[in-house]
């Protein structure tokens, strides 16, 4: 099965407050930005799967990206890219604005985004 979501998980001491910030973050990258307003990329937030240590400090939240349509898994791997560039930017903003390291974030390949 192709991929056509992408999976963003906060893992080390992330708050509600992080998980919405990031979402925010990446919904103003410019060509992410470009694909929702065309209806090409729905960006939600869903409980965590529950496929990895249990984190008691954390919010449990994953931030989903899917591609819609039927040129999805041919432009997946640009906006992968697109995904990771954007998270690395938002944990430099958020290390120059508020105390302490932000929160590790893993982005991996979603599958088909259910």
């Amino acid at each position: 099965m192709a991929n056509t979501a992408i999976r963003v998980r906060l893992v080390q001491g992330a708050s509600e407050g992080d998980i919405g910030a990031l979402k925010a973050w990446l919904e103003r990258e410019q060509k992410l930005e470009a694909l929702r307003n065309t209806g090409r990329l729905e960006i939600h937030e869903r409980a965590g799967a529950e496929d990895g240590p249990a984190n008691p400090m954390g919010a449990g939240m994953d931030i989903m990206l899917v591609l819609i349509g039927a040129g999805a898994p041919r432009l997946f791997d640009e906006v992968f890219e697109q995904v990771k560039s954007g998270v690395r930017a938002w944990r430099e903003n958020r290390r120059a604005v508020e105390r302490g390291e932000p929160p590790e974030v893993d982005v991996t390949p979603g599958g088909d985004g259910r």
